[in-house]
């Protein structure tokens, strides 16, 4: 049984609005699991899904924002968890320091803006927290990242719906 099977099972005695707002909680799914989801199973009007979708996904982003580094400070006392934040902090700074260095705040919400897997709001505040970005500025910068990702994955699912009924209706 898929993880999203799984999910929809758990959350079946929960009203839809809710399950949206739950599912772009998580870390796995965000916004780009909940919109399909409240969309094509749940049948909500796409002003709903998006609305519900993007404060779910917002909701965990403050106290990551706020909490990221005084928990990694706190784990950096045991060693491997500072092996662990060190490599992570140097992989992230090889693979990502250029374009954070050229771009700013606009890379953060582009990062967080493609809706691909590992690019949204959860993988956008660790970002923040690596490079530095005070919440000030990394919060404005991921919740934009976040409305453009529920713009592109509602017209994404919308089309690919609508593609749908039109070859099973012919």
């Amino acid at each position: 049984m898929s993880l999203e099977v799984q999910l929809l099972e758990l959350l079946s005695s929960v009203p839809p609005w809710l399950s949206t707002i739950i599912i772009s909680c998580l870390p796995i799914f965000e916004l780009r699991g909940a919109i399909p989801i409240a969309l094509g199973v749940y049948g909500l009007p796409p002003s709903s899904a998006y609305v519900l979708a993007v404060f779910g996904n917002m909701l965990p982003v403050i106290p990551l924002l706020l909490f990221l580094e005084p928990v990694s400070t706190q784990l950096r006392r045991y060693s491997i968890f500072d092996r662990f934040f060190t490599w992570l902090f140097g992989r992230t700074h090889k693979n990502h320091s250029e374009r954070f260095e050229k771009y700013g705040i606009l890379a953060l919400t582009l990062f967080v803006a493609v809706p691909l897997p590992v690019t949204g709001a959860w993988t956008g505040c660790a970002a923040a927290f690596v490079f530095g970005i005070q919440f000030r500025h990394a919060f404005p910068a991921i919740l934009a990242g976040v409305m453009i990702a529920g713009i592109i994955v509602s017209i994404v699912t919308l089309t690919g719906i609508s593609l749908f009924d039109l070859f099973l209706i012919r």
